[in-house]
This record gives C-alpha cells, structure tokens and sequence, in this order.
C-alpha cells in the first residue's frame, strides 16, 4: 500500500501530525498499536496543564504561544471546547527552580504575571496552607487543555480530510529502502516517501539505531474527592503547581465529576519497560503524592476515587527530541515529551508535516535537534 506519509503513533503529536498531513490533502496513512487516547502512554488522563511562563526555559514561549492560538483553531474547527483558560499559580521558595524559571521566561518574553506572597495567595485561595516565606507567580492565560478529547478530535478532523487511519495494528520495523520507507506491522506492510515516527515510550525499541539515550519513566495520576470541594471550583481556582523539598506537584480545579486531579512530576524517576511496566497504583505511589500535597493543601485530603498510571520518555536533558534518523533521511523522530509536551501538540504536528513534506519549519526547534547526543557522544 503506497502513501505519501505514514505517521506511527497517533497519540498527542502523531494525531496532530496526520491532522495537518491531511489538510493539505497528503495520501497520509496514521498507524496506532491501540486504540486512541488508550492508557498504556503518555497522552492519557484527561487534562494537562498549558502555560506560558515555561520554566523549563525561555525559548519554549514562542512555541507554547502558537500552540494555544491553535487549539483555540481547532476548537472553532471541530465546535468542540478543547481549552480552558484558568490561570495558573506556580509556588515556591522564591529561589526554587519553578519559580525563578517561570519568571525569566515571563520578563524576557513580556508575559503578563504578578508575584505575590505566601499570605496572599493564601487569603485569595483559602485552600493553600504555604511556608510563610513561598512566594506565586500568577499568570491569567493558562489553564488545561483535554488530552483524550484532543487527540479525538485530530483523529476525526484528519479522517474527514481524507486520511486512513488503522488502529490495534502494532508497527515492528521502520525502515528506509533507497527513496522509499517500508513500515511492517504484525498485519502487512506499508510503503511512503516519508514516516514520522511519534511512538511515545516505544520509539528507542522500535528503533534501536536512534542514538538517543531514551528512558521510559513511570508516573501515576490520582482524582481525589476533595473535603471542601466549593475551594476549588472552576472558573475561580486556578491550575496549580508547588515546588517543596518533596519535588514539584501539580493539580487542576474540580472536573465535572466533583473530582479533583492531582500528581507529582517526576514521581519517583522509575525506569520501566513500556510492555511489562506496573499500571497498578500502590498506597505508597499514593502517598508520594497525597503526603506532601495535602499539607499544603488540606481542603484537598479526601478519599482517592481513581489512579492512573502514565509513562514520560526522557532525553537526558528533559527536553523534546525532533530530527531525522541518522543515515535515514526520509524518516522523521519526534519525541516532544519528557514530562511536558502535550500542550505544544497542534504546534508540533504542524511542524512536523512541513519537516516531512518541505524540510522547513518556521518554528524554531533549534533546541530539539536530535544532533545534540551525536555531538554529545562524540565528545566522549
């Protein structure tokens, strides 16, 4: 079967990528091992945070700019409600690495955001209970976006286009044969100019010749039945994420199930093995999460009412990986996660059908070169 594109992986980047792939009316093919949206990766568990103020670093601003702007596109596309803008408080010591982050990417790209104290906060979201001396960097424009609902909605969007999309087929080999790439399945095989590959925690075994030095982490997820569920309400509570002595954990304002989302980022750095992994969630998996968060955050302590499990997949330096495989030009790694890529995917997914088709992107993705751990390893 012959396509222009083949993309591999349709979770966050890889629907995005068919989804701007088919409107330009590209033969393009989408091949995922599951179902979309399932729960053995990394773009499950309903929503995930978007802000602008990127602690991580400055130079992902102008990327998680576009990316709003076009999930708002999509939203008026689809009729479907993908985004919504809470704001964000990001807590800490003021010289934590969330919040001195967050501000030298909110001064240099002229992000609005206040700084305000511990007693603030505190009295204008009476559910926190901070060390006097944390300081908030409050910014209005972020929020969450929905993961399943937005993979969903690239999926139906792309197959409206014209794509193909095949589910539950697992992909074993992507290859490049002179100016052709064959990818096998476990069911037959597929012919394109190009692939873009975006396989989530599988992408270093289904491609063992990548040269990045990937590691899958596992991570849990937990909904909680708050004790003062009025504190969190949404369209007043903000998204949240504290930096303590116990690392950075994160929440959302209440679902429409009464529910409230809370995890740690980072949980425990666990290498596994995205075939064999543990997906059950422990009283001590729990409480990496519950014991620190609730202290600070005590109108949360409620009973558990579900616990997930997702996966990152690690570059050594916690950024995206975007770039050709080496000695095979017409196939095309994307990696944009390392705990923090969902919200980039409309973006991502444009840039990497104008990678795959043209070779260009005016999106600078300077900073993802998969050409770093090349050099890297040769200064070694």
């Amino acid at each position: 079967m012959t396509h222009d594109v083949i993309v591999v992986g349709l979770g966050a980047m890889g629907s995005a990528a068919l989804y701007h792939l088919s409107r330009r009316k590209v033969r393009a093919i989408g091949l995922e091992r599951f179902e979309p949206g399932h729960e053995r990766g990394s773009s499950h568990g309903r929503t995930r945070i978007i802000r602008h103020g990127y602690f991580e670093h400055p130079s992902y601003v102008p990327l998680v700019r576009r990316a709003a702007a076009m999930w708002r596109e999509l939203e008026a596309a689809s009729g479907r409600t993908l985004m919504t803008v809470t704001g964000i408080a990001e807590i800490g010591r003021p010289d934590s690495a969330l919040v001195t982050g967050t501000l030298a990417a909110a001064r240099e790209h002229n992000l609005p955001h206040d700084v305000v104290t511990a007693h603030d906060l505190m009295r204008r979201y009476p559910a926190f209970r901070l060390p006097s001396d944390y300081v908030a960097v409050i910014q209005p424009d972020a929020g969450f976006v929905e993961a399943e609902a937005g993979i969903r909605t690239h999926l139906h969007l792309s197959a409206a286009a014209g794509a193909d999309i095949r589910t539950g087929e697992r992909v074993v080999a992507v290859e490049q044969r002179g100016d052709r790439v064959r990818v096998l399945t476990e069911r037959t095989q597929y012919e394109a100019g190009r692939a873009i590959v975006t396989a989530g925690p599988w992408t270093a075994s289904l491609l063992p010749e990548l040269g990045a030095p990937l590691q899958v982490t596992r991570q849990v997820l937990l909904w909680v039945r708050p004790a003062q569920p009025e504190l969190f309400r949404t369209g007043w509570f903000p998204v949240f994420m504290i930096e303590s002595e116990h690392g950075i954990h994160y929440g959302f304002p209440l679902h429409d199930d009464g529910l409230l989302k809370i995890a740690k980022h980072h949980h425990a750095r666990e290498v596994v093995d995205p075939e064999t992994y543990d997906r059950s969630v422990s009283e001590a998996d729990e409480a990496m999460i519950t014991g620190p968060l609730f202290r600070m955050l005590p109108a949360a302590a409620g009973p558990v009412a579900s616990a997930k499990t997702c996966l990152y997949t690690m570059a050594p330096d916690d950024d995206f990986i975007i770039g050709r495989l080496p000695g095979c030009e017409r196939i095309l790694i994307a990696s944009p996660c390392s705990g923090h890529g969902f919200k980039f995917a409309p973006a991502i997914g444009q840039a990497l059908a104008d990678l795959s088709l043209t070779g260009r992107s005016d999106a600078d993705l300077s900073r993802f070169a998969l050409s770093r751990f090349v050099k890297a390893a040769a200064a070694h």
